[in-house]
């Protein structure tokens, strides 16, 4: 899981910066896409969300009897 979770992260973070890079903002003023650490952060932070959205809820706690 551990692994997984690392390349999600690493795979969201390339992801923004390769947004930054192809896409970017032509005159510097849009807040994500005019930097790319804000753009690469934004990509590991959607990565983060995308993984804990994945995440089983139901994890079963063991009866108390």
């Amino acid at each position: 899981m551990k692994y997984v979770i690392i390349g999600v992260v690493a795979g969201g973070a390339l992801a923004g910066y390769l947004y930054y890079y192809f896409v970017g903002c032509a005159n510097g003023t849009c807040a994500i896409t005019s930097n790319p650490i804000n753009s690469t952060l934004y990509g590991a932070f959607i990565g983060i969300l995308s993984i804990l959205s994945f995440q089983n809820e139901g994890k079963k706690s063991p009866k108390s009897e």
